[in-house]
C-alpha cells in the first residue's frame, strides 16, 4: 500500500526506522514524539516523514545511552519552540560528553583485549598455548 500524501502506517514507519511496532507505541506513550500522532478514520496511526526523521534521531539517542528523561526533556524543549536553544544545546553537549567517555572506555577495553589476542596468537603460533591461564594451575 502506497502512502497517501506522505502519510505512513505504523508498519511502514517500523520498516523505515528499524523499530518494532511495540517500540513505536512505547515512544508515543512515553511522550517522546514531537506531536500527537493523528489517527485515520479507521483509528490507525498516521505518521509523516518528519516523524520518521525524529524517531531515527531518538533511536540514536537511545542506542548511544541517552536516558529517557533526557530525551523527554529535549522533546519538551523542542515542542516549546524557539528561545530555549541553549538548554537544548546543554542536553546535547552533556550526552556528547557521555558518549565520548564511553568510547574512550571501550578503546581502553579494546587495548586489553587486543593484548590478550596477541598473547594467545603468539602462544598458538609457537605451540606454547597449552596451560595458558589453566584453572587447574591454581
Amino acid at each position: 500500500m502506497e502512502p497517501v500524501d506522505g502519510e505512513l502506517t505504523i508498519g511502514e514507519v517500523a520498516l523505515a526506522t528499524g523499530l518494532s511496532v511495540h517500540a513505536l507505541r512505547f515512544f508515543e506513550r512515553e511522550g517522546l514524539l514531537l506531536r500527537p500522532i493523528p489517527r485515520s478514520s479507521a483509528g490507525r496511526r498516521v505518521y509523516d516523514q518528519a516523524d520518521v526523521e525524529w524517531l531515527l534521531l531518538c533511536n540514536r539517542f537511545r542506542a548511544s545511552g541517552m536516558p529517557l528523561a533526557a530525551i523527554r526533556r529535549f522533546v519538551d524543549l523542542v515542542r516549546e519552540g524557539p528561545g530555549n536553544e541553549q538548554q537544548r544545546l546543554a542536553i546535547l553537549r552533556e550526552h556528547e560528553r557521555h558518549v565520548r567517555e564511553k568510547i574512550a572506555a571501550l578503546r581502553d577495553d579494546l587495548e586489553v583485549i587486543h593484548a590478550k589476542v596477541a598473547t594467545y596468537e603468539r602462544h598458538v603460533r609457537d605451540g606454547t598455548a597449552s596451560g595458558v591461564w589453566d584453572p587447574s594451575d591454581r
